[in-house]
């Protein structure tokens, strides 16, 4: 059996080497974007490596002090991919930089503060309600008069003063807590079928009111906020979820039917929905007008051939939303197939971590919660990647980590903290049942 102090040194240990990798990519990436834009070292490159150094160390000193016996990998994977987007947003939008720094630091803080705050993560589940209550109240807040702001067509925003925050982000790890809390406690009522249709069994319609609350919800972000990638996004998070605690496909083939009729209303209802699709389809008709940001992605992924135009060596710049919902073609320009793909293993490896500390954990409510977490990263990825390389229609969210945004980042670093309190709650356990 391995003593609990030689598996926290290995694991941290483990961890701080990674991270010092991390760091390093990142203060590469910085130096070789100044190189290649003016042939000069960045003149802010000492405070920059100061200010990613003693993020990434906060970072690791928390969770070597708060969650020892957590996964080592999950923390310097998305490090790497944090550290990737500022070096490209910076190199795209310098105007902007100084805010995603700003709001890397939050994020980091948030991770830390989440660390503290949530000492045993089967406490959230005693507040399930609290969550779905902040969660639903979080996704409609954009609707509110004045402070709800609409911007490129969805109402996503609300601005306070000087300040704009995408109160969603953080609605989808409320709404996740939730999710997860409702479906162990009511698993067997909505595993046990009463009723058979079509040769499956299905539950009575009182048990499956949570599904058409979700689609409904779902629904609501479509039409009044009319942002289609976080209704798709809340919609699969939830059938993900209910599919896994009650092992009924069943509720796949639900889901599947309730979002073709929810697309065909959006279809019918919503212009701009047709358009995105027609889009998608063949973008090349308004290569001028609205088809312009994926022509120019496509244009993008070509220049960029097996190993890129290097760093600042691009023009990804002409693509108009490229540090937001683009960034991923910019690193297809300039670092190429092999940076595209080194980015999609990473996430992969996130996906792949998360789903194993939800394999490992004991309790349902924690093997849910992981696996909803993991999920929200896995799905979001999926939506706005294939929306970039027309794998399915472009709908305007954030890469994870990657992308710049505030609101992103702050959820993302909460959602990678409960993620290693599960972990180090479920490898306590065990060494203390000996295993």
């Amino acid at each position: 059996m391995i003593a609990p102090a030689e598996l926290t040194g290995d694991r941290r240990r483990t961890e701080l080497g990674l991270m010092l990798l991390v760091g390093g990519v990142t203060a590469s990436g910085y130096v070789l974007a100044g190189l290649g834009r003016s042939a000069s070292l960045p003149a802010d490159l000492v405070p920059f490596l100061l200010a990613v150094l003693g993020l990434l160390g906060g970072a690791h000193l928390a969770t070597r002090r708060l969650a020892p016996l957590a996964d080592s990998l999950l923390l310097p994977l998305c490090g790497l991919l944090n550290g990737i987007g500022y070096v490209f947003v910076a190199r795209l939008r310098p105007d902007l930089a100084g805010f995603q720094a700003l709001w890397t630091a939050v994020g980091v803080t948030a991770f830390v503060a989440t660390l503290v705050a949530v000492r045993r993560a089967r406490d959230l589940e005693r507040y399930r309600y609290v969550f779905a209550c902040a969660g639903l109240g979080l996704l409609l807040m954009p609707l509110i008069p004045v402070i709800g702001q609409t911007i490129n067509g969805a109402r996503l925003w609300l601005r306070l003063g000087p300040v704009s925050f995408q109160p969603g982000e953080i609605a989808k790890i409320a709404l996740c807590v939730f999710f997860a809390s409702y479906l162990v406690d009511k698993r067997e009522l909505l595993s046990a079928g009463t009723r058979r249709v079509g040769g499956a069994w299905i539950p009575e319609a009182r048990h499956a009111a949570p599904l058409v609350v979700a689609w409904s919800t779902s629904l609501v972000i479509m039409f009044f906020e009319r942002d289609l990638g976080s209704s798709l996004l809340f919609f699969a998070l939830f059938i993900t979820l209910l599919w896994i605690a009650t092992a009924r496909a069943v509720y796949l083939g639900i889901g599947a039917a309730m979002f073709g009729l929810g697309s065909f209303l959006a279809w019918n209802v919503f212009d701009h929905v047709q358009r995105r699709v027609e889009i998608w389809l063949d973008p090349w008709p308004a290569a001028q007008d609205a088809g312009y940001q994926i022509v120019q992605g496509l244009f993008a992924f070509a220049a960029g051939g097996i190993t890129g135009t290097n760093l600042s060596q691009g023009s990804p710049q002409r693509i108009p939303a490229v540090a937001t919902d683009f960034t991923f073609a910019a690193i297809g320009e300039e670092l190429g197939l092999l940076g595209t793909v080194a980015v999609l293993m990473t996430f992969l490896l996130i996906v792949g971590s998360g789903l194993r500390i939800a394999l490992r954990a004991e309790a349902p409510f924690e093997k849910l919660l992981a696996t909803g977490l993991t999920a929200i990263v896995g799905i979001q990825s999926f939506i706005i990647l294939g929306g970039v390389t027309r794998l399915v229609p472009l709908t305007g969210i954030t890469l994870p980590f990657v992308s710049y945004g505030g609101s992103s980042l702050l959820a993302n670093y909460i959602l990678l903290a409960l993620l290693l309190r599960i972990s180090d709650d479920q490898s306590a356990r065990s060494v203390e049942a000996g295993r």
